[in-house]
């Protein structure tokens, strides 16, 4: 390796949606004059377009489209089977995944001529300086940077089980690999990524049962949303196992036993195949943080000021290798370019209250801010409402009506500061929430505000309403 220390603006080390944010906002700033070095193994774009939000959403709306039509919600629709080749499917989405990548990541990559990509793992050797080497450990570059943008990413975690690792399974990022559709599965965690992926494979036609060691799904949504989206999922033949640990697992022939220990003892669940969903980790171990100055929390993650900071001038940190609690790629691309503003000058915050979060099960679960316990906990008293769809004209017509809008207001001022939803299109809908919360909105604001009749986002005004008036009392579009 030559030992000559190549010299950049700014040094990028990942190449997921915070470092691609942060290097196209530097390139915007500068006109194409800032000199940017990006450094990061695998497939260009990071986890959301190689193995995250685009397969996963990919598998379910395919999945979707096997299941509804053998499922209908309306009276005098006959239930019609759909034939469905499985590995095709897969093929499809991985053909898709590379065509995302590529036209997303690798083409656009390419206009940014000031943008050097360095394809190998890199460890800080001091503050403004970082080695980079190949898959094998040789040392193949030395960079520096006046600044350094960490935007490492994360991935699956993998409890320390008994017989696990010996038996084999399935995580969020190896899945996709899959030909075969498997009989039964085990899903060890009832968070996002285990209930989008258990539904996508039971719409298929695999038994899935989901082991969970908390006593509700979603904890970070409202009780009543995730006590609705494990009846509706019980409803379709998903089996769970809540306040549940896992205490071992072994294999005999192509089956595998998975040991459960419960409330009511140990049982013995058999499947073919385990996927396991217990969350992410940052990618942070390889970098030397120490020789940069760069603290972490107790989890590996970097700790960062709301500026993006973080314990070491000069350096900066966004995505999944950040300390706090949601693995977003649009909050990422947000942090990447609040990091590289504040780089050069603006002083921007990132505002975790209003980022929103969602699970594309169906229906699906978005939500934004406090939820009534978080409220109540940090301020003594909250007021809430939650709103069901039995009561929204449109999910009536679509038969769609096992759904609920919550919405969290601080009682000294009636402004909104959280909104929780489970709907067919909830994803879509949280977005006034987003407003709502961001810009201090209160339910008077969003009962003024007109909403389509007959619509799902109608039900968010008549959960505001709701705080006000008996909706049974209600005829349709009352102000």
């Amino acid at each position: 390796m030559n030992s000559d220390v190549q010299k950049f603006d700014l040094v990028i080390l990942g190449r997921g949606a915070a470092a691609f944010s942060a290097a196209i906002k530097a390139s915007e700033l500068s006109n194409g004059e800032m000199t940017v070095a990006m450094i990061g193994t695998g497939p260009l774009g990071g986890t959301c377009v190689n193995v995250g939000c685009v397969p996963s959403k990919y598998l379910l709306e395919a999945s979707h489209s096997v299941f509804r039509p053998e499922h209908p919600m309306m009276a005098g629709i006959h239930a019609t089977p759909v034939k469905h080749d499985f590995s095709e499917v897969m093929e499809g989405l991985r053909s898709y995944v590379a065509h995302a990548r590529d036209s997303k990541y690798v083409q656009v990559i390419e206009n940014y001529s000031n943008v050097n990509l360095f394809d190998g793992l890199g460890k800080f050797v001091d503050k403004k300086t970082v080695m980079v080497s190949d898959s094998e450990g040789n040392d193949i570059a030395l960079v520096s940077g006046s600044n350094i943008l960490i935007a490492t990413g994360s991935h699956p975690t993998v409890p320390n089980i008994e017989g696990l690792k010996e038996t084999g399974f399935l995580t969020s990022d190896t899945i996709w690999a899959l030909k075969e559709l498997p009989e039964s599965v085990a899903i060890i965690g009832g968070g996002a990524i285990g209930l989008e992926l258990g539904q996508a494979l039971l719409h298929f036609g695999s038994n899935v049962t989901v082991i969970e060691a908390l006593d509700s799904l979603l904890p970070q949504s409202e009780p009543e949303i995730g006590f609705a989206l494990k009846s509706k999922l019980e409803e379709e033949g998903m089996k769970f196992y809540l306040r549940a640990r896992v205490s071992s697992v072994s294999s005999s022939g192509n089956r595998k036993t998975i040991h459960v220990i419960t409330h009511k003892g140990e049982e013995k669940v058999e499947i073919h195949e385990i996927i396991v969903a217990t969350g992410r980790q940052p990618n942070t171990p390889y970098l030397n943080l120490k020789a940069a100055g760069v603290d972490t929390d107790s989890r590996g993650q970097i700790v960062t000021s709301e500026t993006m900071k973080t314990s070491a001038p000069g350096i900066y940190a966004a995505g999944d290798c950040v300390s706090k609690n949601m693995f977003l790629e649009t909050l990422a691309a947000r942090e990447g370019v609040i990091a590289l503003s504040n780089m050069f000058g603006e002083d921007l915050k990132i505002d975790y209250d209003s980022a929103t979060w969602a699970v594309f099960t169906s229906p699906q679960v978005a939500g934004v801010g406090m939820t009534e316990n978080e409220f109540s906990q940090k301020n003594g008293s909250c007021s809430c409402r939650v709103f069901s769809l039995e009561n929204l004209t449109k999910a009536s017509i679509m038969g769609e009506t096992e759904g609920i809008i919550k919405i969290t207001v601080d009682p000294k001022d009636n402004r909104v500061v959280g909104m929780h939803i489970m709907a067919p299109n909830a994803t879509d809908i949280i977005t006034e929430g987003t407003y709502a919360v961001r810009n201090g909105y209160t339910i008077d604001d969003i009962i003024a505000t007109s909403h389509i009749f007959p619509s799902f986002s109608e039900g968010v005004k008549l959960a505001a309403q709701s705080f006000i008036r008996d909706l049974s009392k209600m005829a349709c579009c009352v102000e």
